[in-house]
């Protein structure tokens, strides 16, 4: 009995410790949204520290890039908030490998996590549709989501959505309606619709879109996606009523221009906009008791850069349909001219090599020079008996 009472005890110790050891040696990763591995000019980008651990006490975190120093920087594109960074208008100068520390407050016992690598080729992808084209929609507002339309039906795409509170689903709780596969939603804009929305398929995802749902008086609306070189941008000021028909906009913090309109709207237009006009815009009552909130344009390069919005498989498959299709034609035009051609060929072959001459009705009206004919070209003109008459009396004069 007591050799089982001290096996016993020894195997309730054992569990204790690793229970002790898994509490003390807890999992910390690092998840990016939307999913990787490659991420697209432009794009907001959301990197969270998650620590699994069943311990009550409370965690600081703290955020590296590529070299062990702290990932903060003056840049106002990254934003620390405790377990989260965020990246607004992704650029290839953020290209590089992110990782976090977590460390508990009471024990300071630090969690190393691993690392994640942000990779941004320049390369075109399939785009998704938001109706109306803007990043900030008051709350009540209807706004549609729209996947790239398939070119082939072996790519679905699903409608993703990474909202507060770090879940990602089809639809919002709040009553939309989806497509049977989940390709379009319809939203009652609410509060937990704000987020990053993209498609996701089998063969990748879409470009991904950052949406901010308000409930304020005033929202400023820009384009949802990154806009290129040499577009001409439209922002707009809109009033949740109509209490005023001025508007001042700001960008990075400072005041750059002053407008009035109407209808609750007040409109700006940048043209031929270039990378200097990346920046956080708002706007704001001329008393600057109601601002909106910023959002980043996002300035990318030349439209020709990215034409393309289809998926490099599709792309292939297409380009060889159109390849047999364009070559059947070509033969159909070929083989009658060649059968043409060879006909007329023969023809003309037949005809030079007959040993009767022509007759004056198929020898073709020359001009003959104006110079005396001699006795050569006098023959030619009489028939084919007299000239052999002829020939016979020089050939024989005696006959």
């Amino acid at each position: 009995m007591n050799i089982f009472h001290v096996s016993t005890l020894l195997g309730v110790a054992a569990f204790i410790l690793h229970i002790a050891a898994h509490q003390a040696h807890p999992r910390t990763i690092v998840s990016v949204w939307p999913p990787g591995p490659k991420f697209l000019l432009g794009e907001y980008v959301v990197l969270r520290c998650r620590v699994e651990s069943n311990s009550t006490f409370a965690w600081n975190y703290q955020w590296y890039r590529d070299k062990p120093h702290n990932a903060s920087t003056m840049d106002p594109r990254h934003l620390v908030s405790g377990e989260s960074y965020s990246i607004t208008g992704l650029t290839e100068e953020d290209v590089g490998n992110y990782w976090c520390k977590a460390q508990q407050r009471e024990s300071n016992f630090t969690a190393n996590a691993n690392s994640v690598k942000l990779n941004v080729p320049v390369l075109p992808s399939p785009s998704l549709t938001l109706t109306p084209n803007s990043r900030q929609i008051f709350t009540g507002e209807s706004f549609t989501v729209q996947c790239p339309a398939s070119q082939t039906d072996s790519i679905s795409w699903s409608l993703k959505h990474f909202s507060v509170n770090l879940t990602e689903m089809c639809s919002s709780p709040q009553g939309a309606v989806c497509g049977n596969k989940c390709e379009r939603c319809v939203f009652r804009a609410a509060s937990e619709n704000s987020g990053l929305y993209w498609c996701q398929s089998t063969e990748g995802r879409s470009s991904a879109i950052s949406i901010t749902v308000s409930d304020g008086s005033i929202i400023l609306k820009t384009p949802a996606l990154p806009v290129f070189k040499g577009d001409n941008v439209n922002l707009s000021c809109q009033y949740r009523t109509d209490v005023c028909h001025e508007a001042i906009f700001f960008k990075n913090g400072a005041k750059f221009f002053n407008s009035s309109g109407s209808d609750k709207v007040v409109n700006v237009t940048i043209y031929n906009v270039t990378q200097k006009d990346e920046g956080f815009y708002k706007c704001a009552s001329p008393d600057r008791r109601m601002e909106s909130p910023e959002s980043w344009l996002s300035v990318i390069g030349d439209r020709g850069m990215f034409t393309s919005t289809v998926t490099p498989t599709t792309s292939t498959n297409e380009s060889w349909k159109w390849i047999v299709v364009s070559c059947s034609i070509v033969l159909l035009f070929l083989i009658p001219l060649i059968v043409w051609l060879v006909r007329r060929i023969r023809h003309h072959t037949f005809s030079t090599q007959s040993c009767w001459p022509p007759s004056k009705e198929d020898v073709p009206a020359v001009p003959l020079p104006e110079t005396k004919q001699d006795v050569t070209e006098v023959q030619w003109d009489l028939s084919w008996m007299e000239m052999s008459s002829l020939l016979d009396k020089q050939l024989y004069p005696s006959t």
